[in-house]
């Protein structure tokens, strides 16, 4: 039986996970647009007068992906390659609900997150560093792990903070996912992750959240 709050092995530590388990509603497509273009607006004003390498929370994933075994400038943060596609003028893109909403919550925070369908992966978790030899079908094809930060269950990887793998992919048929934002310790704090995604829902309704979960070193 799944249950929520998932349990979570922190093996790495300066990392703190804020997750949301998200049921689906009907929304208007207009609405999502209009959250897309304005977070991809607003993220181009923000970051506008200084390089996105040097914003405080983007310098501290970058830090934890080093500690890791990863190099951050090969293999960048998902919230930090959404971000320079961003502020060099393309949009965000409309995939779906979930991930849009993902993705939207990921720019303002400057830190990566992700969504699985509800059911794909199942706990106890472990947020640990890949093995050698260990790989995973990602979004992007296939990744090799060795060094860098995931979160795995049972039957091993299934997301990164650099991207997720086929097997948690959401499709038009979820109608629950779970997401999770992956927080620099002390640098990015849950209850901005979720005061974001309130004000993200209020504008642009597309799931009722159902529970909400912050997981650290020390608590799973």
């Amino acid at each position: 039986m799944i249950t929520f709050p998932p349990q979570v092995r922190h093996e790495l530590a300066g990392w703190t996970l804020f997750w949301a388990d998200l049921e689906a509603r009907p929304l208007a497509p207009e609405k999502l647009a209009a959250l897309r273009q304005e977070v991809a607006e607003r993220a181009r004003g923000t970051h506008a007068h200084a390089p996105l390498a040097e914003h405080p929370t983007a310098v501290a994933v970058r830090r934890l992906f080093r500690a890791a075994g990863c190099d951050p400038t090969r293999y960048r943060p998902s919230s930090e390659a959404l971000l320079r596609r961003v502020l060099k003028g393309e949009e965000l893109p409309a995939i779906h609900s979930f991930v849009d909403l993902n993705n939207c919550l990921s720019v303002e925070l400057v830190v990566p997150a992700c969504v699985l369908a509800y059911g794909s992966a199942v706990p106890p978790f472990s947020l640990r560093a890949g093995r050698q030899g260990e790989g995973m079908a990602s979004l992007r094809g296939p990744i090799d792990l060795a060094g860098k930060p995931l979160l795995a269950d049972v039957e091993g990887p299934f997301g990164t903070p650099i991207t997720d793998s086929e097997r948690v992919r959401v499709g038009p048929e979820t109608g629950r996912a779970w997401l999770v934002c992956y927080l620099p310790t002390g640098v990015s704090e849950p209850e901005c992750a979720l005061q974001e995604l309130a004000s993200l829902l209020f504008a642009a309704p597309v799931a009722v959240v159902r529970e909400t979960a912050v997981t650290r070193a020390g608590s799973g």
